[in-house]
């Protein structure tokens, strides 16, 4: 499967690959008129697939995963595709 970024990272103290399938930014237009609280301050979509170091889908792994972890690894990807 070929992914937008494949991130290292950790899940459960376990080294892996997040490979980033859907990964969407988008800027907040300040505006009093926009449509939504989205829209006024802007949002982060993204999704990933947990993987073994070798970059296979590893679903053992990701049912490990914590909203902790969760968070975090947002952050990374959101941090990774600002590049």
């Amino acid at each position: 499967m070929s992914y937008l970024a494949e991130i290292e990272t950790r899940v459960a103290g376990i080294p892996c690959i997040v490979g980033v399938t859907h990964f969407e930014s988008v800027r907040g237009s300040f505006s009093y008129h926009a449509a939504s609280d989205m829209d006024y301050h802007g949002y982060v979509e993204c999704e990933f697939t947990v993987c073994d170091r070798r970059g296979r889908p590893a679903p053992w792994l990701e049912r490990k995963l914590t909203s902790e972890d969760i968070s975090r690894i947002d952050a990374e990807i959101e941090e990774q595709m600002a590049d």
